[in-house]
């Protein structure tokens, strides 16, 4: 496990945004003040799969942003232009990508040049020879993340964290470089026990994970990390801790581990911790595994919801690489062999909308 490509760029993690600290704030006020005086109608976050998560993260957080901040995932807007394009529409686009090359960041590329040219771009990539880093346009700038970030594993780990947190620092003015930094020492301090916990608990037969609000984004991303690295073996599923009532708990059967993230906010956390005591009264106290300030596995409050989510997701990727490991996958490439996924999707034909 601990020779896999995955392993290494979850443990690296800390180390990166403590330097990406370092590299990355002197230019924040400027990319703030270039953000600001773009002055757009809304704020776009663009991204496929678990880039696309970033975005619907981000804009559960900010939802009260004066800013119209929307999360669309280039899956649906390559898919269905006409659903959220229109005539005289100035949106800031800001595109996230590990590759920076995926057929539905080029799409939105496409999109954006013949449709709305004159909307500021923002690319946030991990790859600087991408086309999210070098295709040039009018009103537009690219971050390129430290090449460590761009993760040679299947599942995206650093490369989901490091663009997310640039983001957040970048839309949140009430956050500093030195939030990265401190959140860096506070994942140094968990990972280990992260791990420590995957490895002595029961590889379960079905996983789910629950969140509020922006953490229900940060579930939706580690359910999607342990089913990849499972290569579907072990399913997974998300929800709200509120909705997971409405139907998805009859997921849950006997053999089923149900991980809920438990907010920082006195009210939201309440109806986590209902949801929690509810589950292990029904399906017995090893059924739930809480994760926050005062859950089973104790996750210290950061102040800000977007970087607690960071801290939560680094567990599913502790147990993402653990069960992967023990199902004797390929930690790095998972469907090696299958032809069904890829590290980058493949197999996508863009056509080309004639009019919106």
């Amino acid at each position: 496990m601990k020779n896999s490509a995955t392993y290494r760029e979850i443990m690296q993690q800390p180390a990166i945004w403590r330097g990406w600290a370092d590299d990355f704030g002197p230019k924040l006020a400027e990319l703030r003040g270039w953000i600001s005086a773009q002055n757009p109608d809304e704020i776009w976050l663009c991204g496929a799969g678990t880039s696309a998560y970033i975005g619907d993260l981000i804009a559960a957080a900010l939802g009260a942003d004066p800013r119209r901040i929307r999360a669309i995932s280039t899956t649906d807007l390559v898919a269905c232009p006409q659903n959220y394009i229109r005539k005289g529409l100035r949106p800031l686009v800001i595109s996230f990508g590990r590759s920076g090359n995926s057929a539905e960041s080029l799409g939105t590329l496409d999109l954006l040049d013949s449709f709305l040219p004159e909307a500021p771009r923002l690319n946030i990539t991990c790859n600087g020879e991408s086309a999210l880093a070098t295709r040039p346009a009018a009103h537009q700038k690219a971050i390129i993340l430290p090449a460590a970030t761009h993760d040679a594993g299947f599942a995206m780990t650093s490369s989901y964290s490091t663009m997310l947190l640039t983001a957040i620092l970048l839309l949140d003015e009430g956050l500093t470089p030195a939030h990265l930094t401190s959140l860096a020492d506070r994942a140094e301090a968990l990972l280990p026990a992260y791990f420590e916990a995957a490895q002595a608990m029961p590889r379960p037969e079905r996983v789910v994970f629950t969140g509020s609000g922006p953490l229900a984004f940060a579930a939706r991303e580690a359910s999607l990390k342990v089913m990849e690295l499972a290569a579907g073996d072990i399913p997974a599923i998300w929800d709200s801790n509120l909705g997971f009532r409405h139907g998805p708990k009859s997921f849950v059967n006997t053999d089923t581990k149900v991980f809920v993230f438990l907010s920082n906010h006195a009210l939201t956390g309440q109806y986590d911790r209902d949801l929690a005591a509810e589950v292990r009264d029904q399906f017995g106290p090893e059924t739930v595994l809480s994760l926050g300030a005062d859950g089973d596995i104790a996750v210290p409050p950061t102040g800000n919801e977007v970087m607690d989510a960071v801290l939560f997701v680094l567990f599913s990727q502790a147990l993402a690489v653990t069960w992967s490991h023990a199902l004797g996958l390929n930690i790095d490439d998972p469907f090696k062999g299958r032809g069904t996924l890829t590290r980058v999707v493949s197999g996508v034909t863009l056509h080309t909308p004639e009019a919106l």
